[in-house]
């Protein structure tokens, strides 16, 4: 049986971005109005002139780091209680219907009760955090007690010193769920960051421009603002996955080294 052809595999996505573009075309040509569905040139155009402006630069900047503070803070606390959850059942029962809470309520219900707590520039890093925090915590605690339970009892009778434990058999076991939670919160942060910074008119925002855009009509803005917020979302997420990954073969790398034998 022959083979089917395919393409390779640096080409798929350049194929898959070149094929939705089309789409994109498509639909703004039928539309017939650059005011409801600007076409792929004139966003491109609005984006290359928002590029060259300072407060487009300002903008994205102070956007990335108050998302990445919530981020950052959620991974934090996430970690430190799905690690409590897991060890202490009373900590699990306590701490479970509020993650679940956190989880069923709209973001946008969060936005409106922190603009009357707290400041409004500070609402995009406590709504990023809120909102990615469920998913840290729980793969956190589910890669915790999925950890296999001979290697733990290996461990006790070889007397191994809790240090040891932790890098050996509990660290290469909740790797894999802390990084499959990482990368799907790290869209959710920003989903939310923005949306946050939306609501509350934070100045020097990408959120802050999208309403603007919005208010005035300006569709081509709205859409340029909104490529932004892909593009620097998946080129954070290829940095963090890059970095995790250099990680966990470094780690491989030394625990798989022998040691060298004295002379």
């Amino acid at each position: 049986m022959k083979k089917r052809a395919s393409l390779p595999a640096p080409l798929r996505p350049v194929l898959a971005f070149a094929f939705w573009i089309g789409v994109w075309w498509i639909i703004s040509a039928i539309v017939g109005s650059e005011v409801l569905v600007p076409s792929p040139p004139a966003v491109a155009v609005r984006l290359f002139a928002l590029f060259g402006t300072a407060e487009f630069h300002l903008s994205v900047l102070f956007s990335v780091l108050r998302i990445t503070a919530g981020f950052a803070s959620a991974v934090l606390i996430g970690t430190v209680t799905g690690i409590l959850c897991a060890g202490s059942k009373t900590a699990d029962a306590l701490l479970s219907p509020l993650f679940g809470v956190i989880k069923a309520t709209p973001v946008a219900s969060f936005i409106i009760l922190a603009l009357v707590w707290i400041n409004k520039e500070i609402i995009p890093v406590f709504i990023s955090a809120l909102m990615t925090l469920p998913v840290i915590h729980g793969n956190v605690r589910e890669g915790i007690l999925k950890t296999d339970v001979q290697l733990i009892e290996m461990a006790r009778i070889f007397g191994l010193s809790r240090k040891q434990k932790l890098l050996k058999i509990y660290l290469p076991s909740v790797s894999p769920y802390l990084t499959a939670g990482v990368r799907t919160s790290l869209g959710l942060a920003w989903k939310a960051g923005v949306a946050s910074e939306v609501l509350c008119f934070a100045a020097l925002s990408i959120g802050n421009k999208l309403y603007q855009a919005k208010v005035y009509l300006e569709t081509a803005d709205m859409f340029a603002w909104t490529v932004t917020v892909i593009v620097i979302s998946m080129i954070i997420e290829k940095i963090l996955m890059s970095l995790i990954t250099a990680y966990q073969k470094r780690k491989r790398y030394d625990g798989n080294k022998k040691p060298e034998k004295s002379v």
